[in-house]
């Protein structure tokens, strides 16, 4: 199981025991969502990164999104 938690334009994924996996962030540029792991040297279990894709895909898809952040 995968927390997501909006922080500054970007999700927070974390794993049920609390590890911070990394984050899924909108690319501008590329216009692509883009996860990017917390610690590059470690794994992700199967069922960490089928639920990370899912949430990307949902993202995709409309059903999730990542609350802007308004400064105002």
């Amino acid at each position: 199981m995968v927390l997501f938690f909006p922080i500054q334009q970007e999700l927070d994924c974390i794993s049920s025991s609390g590890r911070i996996l990394g984050k899924i962030r909108f690319d501008v540029p590329t216009e692509e969502y883009v996860f990017t792991p917390d610690d590059e040297s470690a794994d992700l279990t199967e069922i960490e990164e089928a639920s990370i894709a899912a949430r990307i895909a949902g993202l995709y898809a409309g059903v999730h999104s990542i609350p802007m952040q308004d400064d105002d």
